[in-house]
């Protein structure tokens, strides 16, 4: 494979923010941050309150954070599950589910030092073998303070494979992109060993860190010409060559790679199938994608952005050095951490829920995304995107009392919303009573808005891109419907990123399960699995469906169909999951913000 994505020559290709989202952003005291999974603990249930937890380990697996063992032996047999990478030899830790792991290898040097704001560089050699049984630390997020469990040497990732693979099994892969909003690692403790034992072990996994926040997302004319832009998407690429160079001794086949990701990590892979506009897909390390709430945020240019680099320096003293960017890479990490905080983007008045984000760079990110695809420059793969039945309940404030504390929130995430682009917007709140009296008369009215914006318009225009420039037998889209009684009376519904347990499994998907997936959910979990390993496995989402599944119909009908109307999803409901057309109220809507997409800077 060519050196695609302009990495310098020496390498192979050169759920939740640290800090609380402001009290008149958040719906819930102790969210920290929207993109992050939402689990109960059992005291909070009793008083109904939500919070959000950030997992140590992987419940049920015996897989967690701890020190690394180091062998010092001289032999690494694969028999033994020892890999020998060339630059590293890792002995991975097989399970009695039938499910071998490699957690915490390293796929890049630390990028710290000189390598802070470079693009990702390949590995140095270790000696010895390395016991990878240990997850490594998660990359640095937007806050004021390094969390116990990051660092900015991050960049890791896990392998989870049939016990029984060998490097003749030529098995798909899946390579998941976890989100966060751009702004941190929000499920760095997936575990895929339930996922490959509903595939009858016919797939293998892989998980990884990035970096986000300032360190992968900071932009400027210094870093567009003396480093680099849009490292945390390096990152990603720089992960996925290393699956190309490396996963046949996991058992695993380079040649049939499907990238996946929810929220920000769904967003990522849009940005991966359109990267380059679209002019590199023939060397693209990647053959078809399934992806959940594809995030589209506001994108600035690289000038748009110098604000947040002259700010940085201003706040670390270092606008008075000479060299301002080895002013930046010299400082130590917490010092520069403290100085990672949130503003305005330019034109709004309060800070955003997600301070960084990917620049346009007119390289990698040739444009914003929702013109890329309108104009079909992206790659052309079989694909599956969705969303939540209640996307924007987790984001929008439950104290929003009005449609001027609703325009606040919404022009804090979109500045360039114009005052009759907002009219607009308004007229789709309803006015009927909400079901929860206590909050924010608005609340619910803004969170169907800001879902809409961000999420689910995103992707049903994805739908129809792929489905005009390419195959209409090649794009599949869902809604993801599952009740949990307890998301249900707080109001929540079934909310941003639900999806993750069925596809995982309960307790597989970084965190507490909600306790329905053990009980009344309990029979959704495989038919979710069902339709995603079947699509890892065949690019079809029913050849491999579980038994009894319904037949999921692509987004739109060929013209012979007798029914060929399209706008056609999977409602994935327990006990009720079904094909259904997207309602006339939800295209509507949908119509209005994709055409204002470009112009908002989306």
């Amino acid at each position: 494979m060519g050196n695609i994505y302009n990495s310098p020559p020496s390498a192979l290709a050169s759920r939740q923010l640290s800090s609380s989202i402001s009290s008149d952003n958040s719906n819930i005291a102790a969210v920290k941050p929207p993109e992050k999974r939402f689990k109960m603990t059992r005291k909070k249930l009793m008083i109904g309150i939500l919070a959000l937890l950030i997992p140590a380990a992987c419940a049920g697996t015996g897989i967690g954070l701890a020190l690394r063992n180091n062998r010092n032996a001289s032999s690494c047999k694969p028999e033994d599950s020892c890999r020998d990478l060339g630059y590293a030899k890792y002995q991975g830790v097989p399970d009695p589910n039938g499910v071998t792991s490699w957690l915490g290898m390293r796929y890049a040097a630390p990028p710290v030092g000189e390598l802070r704001f470079a693009a990702p560089q390949d590995p140095a050699k270790e000696e010895g073998i390395q016991v990878a049984n240990v997850r490594q630390k998660r990359c640095v997020s937007t806050g004021a303070r390094i969390a116990k469990r990051e660092s900015e040497d991050c960049l890791f990732l896990d392998v989870f494979a049939p016990s029984n693979a060998t490097k003749d099994s030529k098995l798909p892969v899946f390579f998941f992109i976890q989100g966060g909003g751009f702004n941190m690692n929000a499920n760095p403790g997936i575990n895929a060993s339930r996922l490959i034992q509903a595939s009858g072990g016919n797939l293998i996994a892989v998980g990884f860190n990035y970096r986000v926040s300032l360190y992968g997302f900071l932009a400027g004319k210094e870093l567009e010409e003396r480093a680099s832009l849009n490292n945390g998407l390096k990152d990603q690429i720089k992960a996925l060559e290393w699956v190309k160079t490396h996963i046949a001794q996991f058992g695993g086949d380079p040649d049939h790679v499907v990238i996946g990701g929810h929220s920000a990590g769904g967003a990522s892979v849009v940005f991966h199938l359109t990267a380059y506009g679209g002019e590199k897909c023939d060397e693209a390390p990647f053959h078809g994608a399934i992806a959940g709430s594809p995030s589209m945020g506001t994108m600035l240019t690289v000038s748009e952005s110098q604000f947040l680099y002259d700010s940085l320096l201003n706040r670390t003293g270092c606008g008075c050095s000479r060299d301002s960017l080895k002013c930046l890479r010299n400082l130590d990490v917490k010092t520069l951490q403290s100085h990672n905080t949130k503003q305005p983007l330019p034109g709004a008045k309060v800070n955003p829920l997600f301070m960084y984000s990917p620049t346009i760079d007119n390289d990698l990110v040739p444009d914003y995304t929702y013109r890329l695809l309108q104009e079909g420059k992206f790659c052309k793969v079989p694909v599956v995107f969705g969303d939540d039945q209640d996307e924007g309940t987790l984001f929008a404030s439950k104290k929003t009392k009005s449609i001027q504390d609703s325009d606040k929130f919404l022009r804090a995430q979109f500045p360039a919303l114009t005052e009759d682009q907002l009219r607009k917007i308004n007229s789709y709140m309803s006015t009927v009573k909400p079901e929860f009296p206590d909050i924010g008369m608005h609340w619910q009215q803004l969170a169907r808005i800001y879902g809409d914006m961000r999420y689910t318009c995103p992707k049903i225009s994805i739908m129809e891109s792929f489905t005009e420039f390419h195959k209409h037998d090649q794009a599949w889209s869902y809604r993801y419907a599952v009740q949990d009684p307890l998301y249900l009376r707080s109001g929540l519904g079934t909310p941003h990123t639900a999806e993750l347990e069925g596809i995982w499994g309960p307790d597989y998907a970084a965190g507490r399960s909600p306790m329905s997936y053990y009980t009344t959910n309990k029979e959704i979990v495989p038919v979710v699995q069902g339709y995603w390993s079947s699509f890892i496995r065949s690019l079809d989402p029913n050849k491999h469906r579980a038994q009894g599944s319904p037949e999921w119909k692509t987004w739109n009908a060929s013209s012979s169909d007798p029914n060929p109307e399209g706008f056609r999803e999977l409602f994935i409901r327990t006990g009720d999951t079904k094909m259904r057309v997207v309602d006339s109220q939800q295209r509507e809507r949908c119509d209005y913000f994709i055409n204002i997409g470009v112009d908002i800077k989306q």
